[in-house]
Formats: C-alpha cells, sequence, structure tokens
C-alpha cells in the first residue's frame, strides 16, 4: 500500500513525530543532539520552524518550506536517521526493524498536517506552545525549556503568562503562514 502525503511546495505544515518507545525520555535526555541534528538538515535543506515543542517522547512542530519545496519526507528522515546514528546503540528491536537495518528509536510514521490559513496556523502554534501543560509537565508553557514559546515571548508575540493550566485558550498575535 502506497501512503500519499501532502506535497505543496513552499507549504507550511504542522508535525507529530513520536518515538518508539513511548515511554522513554530520549528526546529530552539528548536534546542537544536533536538540535544539533536539525540545524544540520537546515543547513543543507532550508526550512523554516514556525514553532516546535520537544516533549521526552514526542515532538510537535510547524514548518514553512521555501517556495518550489515540498520535500518535508527527505529532511524528517534526515532528522531521525542523523539522531538515532548519534545515539547508543541499547534499544530493542523486532526483527522487521532489524532486517531492514533501522535502529528503532522512531515510530515509521509521523503525522503531517497542511496548514490551511491564519486561524489554523494559529491554532496549531496554540496547540505546540501549550502542549507541555496538556501532558502536565509544567502548570505554565513558558515553564517548558524545549518550546519556541520562548521565541514568541522575546518576540512580544505571547505574554509571558500565556498558556497556564487555568486559561487554556489565551490569544496571541501571528504573522502569516
Amino acid at each position: 500500500m502506497h501512503y500519499r502525503r501532502t506535497d505543496i511546495t513552499g507549504g507550511t505544515y504542522f508535525f507529530t513525530v513520536n518515538l518508539a518507545e513511548r515511554h522513554q525520555r530520549t528526546l529530552v535526555n539528548h536534546i542537544d543532539l536533536l538540535r544539533q541534528t536539525v540545524h544540520s538538515v537546515k543547513q543543507r535543506h532550508p526550512f523554516r520552524i514556525d514553532a516546535i515543542v520537544v516533549l521526552p517522547d514526542h515532538l510537535h512542530a510547524v514548518w514553512t518550506l521555501p517556495e518550489g519545496d515540498a520535500d518535508y519526507p527527505k529532511r524528517w528522515m534526515l532528522i531521525k536517521t542523523g539522531f538515532s546514528r548519534l545515539l547508543p546503540n541499547r534499544e530493542q528491536r523486532c526483527t522487521s526493524r532489524k532486517l531492514k537495518g533501522e535502529r528503532g528509536i522512531w515510530q515509521r510514521r509521523y503525522w503531517e498536517h497542511l496548514i490551511r490559513d491564519l486561524d489554523d496556523f494559529r491554532s496549531h502554534i496554540d496547540y505546540i506552545h501549550y502542549n507541555p501543560v496538556k501532558h502536565g509537565y509544567v502548570k505554565h508553557a513558558a515553564e517548558w525549556p524545549y518550546s519556541s514559546i520562548h521565541r514568541y515571548i522575546e518576540q512580544g508575540i505571547l505574554e509571558g503568562n500565556w498558556g497556564s493550566n487555568v486559561d487554556p485558550c489565551c490569544s496571541g498575535r501571528y504573522g502569516e503562514p
């Protein structure tokens, strides 16, 4: 079966990417390696990270690709492969993964959604920034260190108290996707 992905050149996309073992803390335990890998891929295959949050076992991101480019699957493949190669080889691997030479760090698939308009963009950015509160890691979104919310606060787009577990519907100002 062939899985069809959306491929709009220069599009803005929301992604959810999960570890294979959802109880692990690999992403935050090795955040510097993940950052290094993403930076390296961005250098070779440019894209803009509009928002991102990295949680222990998954991450969410909104990316905008350059005009004429729709190849986000290649970027994710390079990020997932590059990050996995930097980690010690200790994870359990099923026979299928062993036969394919896969490490078993990441789930094979990921979720992507083409951002349709400014409201969709804002909604997904809010979702990303509120996610650590939703999962109970922090009480206020700005307390989570692995989030683009800090950039939004520094730029005056969001207030520092945005996204508490008391009021998750705070509304911020955002640029065009």
